[in-house]
């Protein structure tokens, strides 16, 4: 991985006319610019016995790996000699002032054509921890995607004991196939996708597949140490549950925000979502596995196979077959539908300390998340092969988000192009019903649009999100680009608005950017509307964005340069 670092400390040459300036510069005096090229291309990989054309950066499946720290700046050119257009987005950047850099294709920007490029320019602004990156063009982050990692800033310690080496656990899914060939063939039947043929870890799917073993991640530590394993789902479309033979896990942060630490066997982390975990070095010396497979709540296909990586403690002993190494012990994960473990799991993440929650609403959005389905003329036809011939959508609010394609969200707002969106998104869902029980089917059709939801700089928002079971419940992950948020509330059945807000948590909530709903429940969450641009909300199981389950939010600009939208650069991709 190229990695330069340009020191931005004052150079004893210039002539500094006041002390402040000088003062403001030497504030900087740690942070530093890493430039990279991002070339996005096809190679082949291999998984599974066979070779596929494979979208990949700079060669590497998973991508390259990016260490900073906060304070730091990213300079990323990223080059396409692709075959499809293709967007990168930083998960859980915020970005503030800055949608430009943000990524999701056809809402801060138009996409980068093959044979083009467009340099991302980004600063770390007060985050640390572990967040990742990935295209947010179509399907494409199947096989485009890495870690990012915040250190804190020179002479900062982390909140927990210093572990002695950092390993990042990259969680994944691979097809058989191109990906992008599985999104076109159910975009054209209106069914669901086929599900994947393996999940990996660190793009390896592990001893449990054909093919596989001799490429199976393998980690050798030290007895006696203490690592820190810095978790991310980047899979398409699956919720997993991760464990590590024999090992207790002690959870210390969530999508690069510092959380008390608790111990646990197993973890449920979902697609978007970042988990730091400490494990210790203190069992038999021997070879243990860490396994990932689904934690499936929806009534649908799943890819039931389990995913592997060898923990080997480098005391272990040989077998006595001629050297060969002894087999690994594996964990105990939970059963696929175990809500309860799930559930159990995320109740126990607190914020490491107080947390600046929003106390007084300004904004207070009751969202309706989940699946739906268009009737179709001809049920006959082969583009209608979703259940009872009709078509898979998804919608908040039975708005089903429509993305354009004349021109992104963000440059027609900036440029005041008319006709692309409407600032129209209902802050409920139109019709009240049961949303979590028997939902009459005439509700079951949602409406196409592309509607954005505008909220004035520094309002103070809550959003509910309810789970619905239309077509089936699920967990949905829902990521909102641009934001941390506190996760204040969740629960089973309906929201209850008189009597569950006074559960609520506005004390030491986790702070997150992506957070699932209950299976058949919700979730509540809020922030501050402090980061003005246009920013993209949407469950992170892949199959259901081009279905329609998002939309954004407009955020008006405050007063002044610092509240405002800086302008976008020269090299932004014209549509």
């Amino acid at each position: 991985m190229e990695y330069h670092k340009l020191s931005a400390k004052p150079c004893s040459s210039y002539l500094f006319f006041h002390i402040l300036f000088f003062a403001f510069l030497a504030s900087f005096a740690d942070a530093a610019v890493h430039f990279h090229e991002f070339v996005i291309e096809a190679k082949p990989v291999k998984r599974l016995c066979r070779t596929h054309s494979t979208i990949t950066v700079n060669g590497q499946f998973p991508g390259p790996t990016l260490e900073v720290r906060d304070g730091d700046t990213l300079v990323i050119k990223a080059i396409n000699r692709g075959r499809y257009n293709v967007t990168l987005h930083w998960h859980g950047v915020r970005q503030l002032r800055n949608p430009w850099a943000d990524g999701p294709e056809f809402v801060t920007q138009c996409p980068i054509r093959p044979g083009q490029s467009y340099t991302y320019q980004f600063t770390i602004q007060n985050q640390e921890g572990t967040l990742w990156w990935h295209a947010h063009s179509r399907w494409l982050r199947a096989t485009v995607y890495g870690a990012l990692i915040i250190y804190p800033k020179l002479g900062s310690p982390y909140p927990f004991p210093m572990p002695k080496r950092e390993i990042p656990i990259l969680l994944g899914e691979w097809w058989d196939r191109d990906p992008m060939d599985v999104l076109r063939l159910a975009l054209f039947t209106g069914a669901a996708p086929n599900v994947s043929d393996a999940l990996t870890i660190n793009g390896q799917p592990g001893d449990l597949y054909r093919c596989s073993s001799k490429e199976t991640a393998i980690f050798p530590v030290e007895a006696g140490e203490t690592i820190l394993l810095r978790i991310i789902n980047s899979a398409m479309n699956q919720e997993m549950f991760f464990g590590v033979a024999n090992h207790k896990l002690t959870v210390v942060s969530v999508d690069a925000a510092y959380t008390k630490p608790f111990a646990t066997n197993v973890i449920m982390i979902a697609p978007g979502q970042t988990t730091d975990v400490l494990l210790t070095v203190d069992q038999t010396p021997a070879r243990y596995y860490m396994a990932a497979h689904a934690y499936n709540t929806a009534n649908a296909p799943f890819d039931n196979t389990t995913t592997t990586a060898i923990l080997e403690y480098k005391s272990a002993p040989c077998s006595a077959k001629k050297g060969q190494s002894l087999k690994p012990i594996f964990p105990q994960l939970p059963g696929f539908n175990d809500t309860a473990t799930a559930t159990a799991f995320t109740s126990q993440l607190r914020s490491l300390s107080k947390a600046k929650v929003p106390l007084e609403i300004d904004e207070s959005l009751f969202f309706t998340v989940g699946l739906g389905l268009i009737n179709c003329t001809n049920p006959n036809s082969p583009r209608c092969q979703g259940p009872n011939g009709t078509r898979f959508a998804a919608s908040i609010n039975n708005v089903s988000f429509v993305l354009p394609r004349r021109n992104s969200l963000m440059q027609a707002y900036y440029q005041g192009q008319p006709g692309i969106f409407t600032t129209d998104f209902p802050p409920f869902p139109p019709i009240q019903f049961d949303y979590s029980g028997n939902v009459p089917r005439g509700l079951w059709q949602p409406v196409k649009a592309t509607k954005l939801l505008k909220l004035k700089y520094r309002s103070k928002v809550q959003i509910v999100f309810q789970d619905t079971n239309i077509v089936t419940v699920e967990d949905h992950p829902m990521h909102l680009h641009g934001y941390q948020f506190y996760v204040v509330g969740s629960g089973f059945g309906n929201f209850d608005p008189k009597n569950d807000p006074a559960k609520f948590n506005l004390i030491d909530p986790p702070e997150r950017n992506t957070i699932g709903t209950p299976p058949g429940g919700w979730v509540a969450i809020r922030f501050e509307a402090d980061n003005p641009g246009i920013w993209l909300l949407h469950c992170h199981i892949d199959s259901h964005l081009p279905w329609g389950l998002a939309t954004a939010l407009l955020v008006e600009n405050g007063i002044g340069k610092l509240q405002t939208v800086q302008p976008p650069p020269l090299d932004l991709p014209r549509c």
